[in-house]
């Protein structure tokens, strides 16, 4: 199964024009831009069947882009593209929802057989669910980082890892990792100060 509609999001104009050469020639539709906050924008509004994004981004994050598209529009894939140093990271991203990673730089054969195996992969499976289900592991594992510098310290450095002996979603996960304060205060009412101050430091990490 072949995408039919592709987003393209990278703040490289040189990733994207070969990503359009490369797409275009195998008849898929391509949009591109420059612009993490326009993309997302795009992914929201507009009918794409795959978005394939950069981690890491001036104006906003990867990890940030796939939990805003993931929130809004479950079954939309995402792919990640990375280059050697964010490897890590687009692994980290694979275990919290994105679809599959891409490393830069990529021969076309491989940038194709990617997508079409990610649109595959999405059609078969049900969208994981986007609302709150365990929320009192999610209120214990913010208490935890909230109090433990060594806790907080290692959701920073292994992201997902961190949380393997927790029970949450991947979009639970993301929203923790990612300091998404709205959409957990949604759903749990107001936090505790301390939480909050430490959910909005995760809007400082790089690499989201």
């Amino acid at each position: 199964m072949q995408p039919r509609s592709v987003l393209v999001i990278d703040d490289e104009q040189v990733v994207l024009d070969s990503v359009r050469r490369v797409l275009e020639a195998d008849g898929i539709g391509v949009e591109t831009t420059l612009s993490s906050r326009e993309g997302l924008a795009w992914a929201l509004e507009r009918p794409f069947d795959l978005v394939l994004t950069d981690i890491r981004m001036p104006e906003i994050g990867g990890m940030r882009v796939l939990r805003d598209i993931k929130r809004a529009r479950p079954a939309l894939p995402v792919v990640i593209l990375t280059g050697y140093a964010t490897v890590s990271s687009a692994v980290q991203a694979m275990k919290l929802g994105a679809a599959d990673y891409l490393e830069k730089p990529f021969a076309p054969d491989a940038l194709v057989a990617c997508l079409r195996r990610a649109a595959e992969e999405a059609a078969r499976q049900e969208p994981e669910t986007q609302v709150l289900v365990h929320r009192e592991e999610v209120v214990r594992v913010l208490a935890r980082a909230a109090s433990d510098p060594s806790f907080s310290a290692e959701l920073l450095e292994r992201a997902a890892d961190a949380l393997e002996g927790f029970t949450l979603t991947a979009g639970e996960k993301l929203a923790i990792l990612t300091g998404d304060v709205r959409w957990l205060e949604g759903h749990l009412g107001p936090l505790a100060p301390p939480q909050r101050r430490w959910l909005e430091s995760r809007l400082g990490a790089e690499i989201w």
